[in-house]
């Protein structure tokens, strides 16, 4: 199989991805991407009905006024990312 990039940007992109990487081969780079991709899709499907019930938990603390002000957000995530994991 033979594939042509006429997109510059993204043969730029995958250029970059092959030196990131230290790929060997635009083959390598491709193979990476689809596994991740694969992965990425495998999990989203193994845990769809959790986010889900998150989603639906979130817009119903919404619903009842629980969320949090726009104007207090920035200084809400800035407290939760200080915190210690």
């Amino acid at each position: 199989m033979t594939i042509e990039i006429r997109d510059a940007s993204l043969e730029a992109r995958i250029r970059k991805q092959l030196q990131a990487t230290g790929s060997t081969s635009v083959e390598e780079v491709l193979l990476r991407l689809l596994d991740t991709q694969e992965e990425q899709d495998r999990w989203l499907l193994e845990n769809r009905q959790e986010i889900n019930a998150k989603i639906r938990r979130g817009i119903a603390q919404l619903d009842r006024g629980e969320g949090i002000p726009e104007d207090q957000l920035d200084d809400y995530l800035a407290k939760l990312k200080a915190q210690p994991k």
